[in-house]
């Protein structure tokens, strides 16, 4: 019996899967110093977020990754009735959102990669394996919801046409690969040098940042903050990462050139959190 499982004997399954998400949403936010992002020193790049905005919005994410793991129980397989499913609870989860932060979009991008991880884990409880969880939430992402709305207005569609980027779907329908080959691998390796669990898990945002089409980058900043977010993240990770003090340094540039672009990583951070639940699965 996996960690996982035996928290789940004293708690209900869903409720576990959604604690953990939720914890993954709050440790990103309160992971300090991020680069053009809410953190425990303010808002980076963003006029109408803030630390407390993040914190609630978690929080009311909890019913829907609750229900979400519970509708992966109930169906029982991957499938399109899974898939609508899963479509309809996010949604229902997206407007709970919106109602807590005045319209404030904090965490859609979350709903939609955590939501499919939660629901990868429900359906097959004794792999706590993260490859063999992403590969299933890719699955997942590629089963048609006959339900879902169009949105060829939205800013990561927009960006994806005008520049050929990768988005938050592809990147799901691919089993996160950003995450699995590069964010966690990066985690485990910094913390394996003695780093530190904050230093780890910036340089696991870093990692992430390093390799991403980053969709919000492009809407902020174009090919220009993109390429100084790569740039910039490679540069703090090839002088040791972030508990070095070159690593700091570049740090402190890089945030600032993203600042100076008004280039916000939030596909990164999304992400990230991904990242931390997984890592989660595998320590509870």
């Amino acid at each position: 019996m996996t960690a996982s499982m035996h928290v789940a004997a004293a708690v209900a399954l869903p409720d576990h899967l959604a604690d953990l998400a939720v914890e993954a949403l709050i440790d990103e936010a309160d992971l300090s110093p991020k680069p053009a992002l809410v953190d425990r020193r303010g808002s980076g790049a963003h006029s109408d977020l803030h630390l407390g905005l993040m914190h609630a919005s978690a929080f009311a994410l909890w019913p829907c990754f609750r229900d979400m793991a519970q509708a992966a129980l109930t169906c029982g397989a991957l499938g399109q009735p899974l898939r609508e499913a899963l479509g309809r609870i996010g949604r229902d989860g997206e407007a709970a959102m919106l109602a807590i932060t005045g319209g404030v979009n904090t965490h859609r991008g979350a709903i939609w990669a955590l939501g499919l991880l939660v629901a990868a884990h429900a359906l097959a409880p004794g792999d706590p394996d993260a490859g063999a969880i992403a590969a299933r939430a890719g699955r997942i992402a590629l089963v048609e919801d006959r339900f879902a709305p169009a949105q060829p207005g939205s800013h990561g569609l927009q960006v994806q046409r005008r520049y050929g980027a990768r988005g938050a779907r592809e990147e799901a329908q691919l089993g996160f690969p950003s995450v699995v080959r590069h964010g966690l691998p990066q985690l485990r390796h910094s913390r394996s040098a003695g780093s530190g669990e904050q230093n780890a898990r910036l340089d696991a945002l870093l990692a992430i940042m390093a390799q991403l089409d980053d969709t919000c980058v492009l809407w902020r900043a174009g090919p220009e903050g993109l390429q100084a977010m790569h740039h910039g993240a490679r540069s703090v990770l090839a002088a040791g990462g972030s508990a070095t003090l070159g690593g700091r340094r570049a740090l402190r540039e890089l945030d600032r050139r993203l600042h100076a672009l008004n280039a916000s990583p939030g596909g990164a951070a999304d992400l990230l959190a991904a990242c931390l639940f997984l890592d989660h699965l595998g320590s509870h």
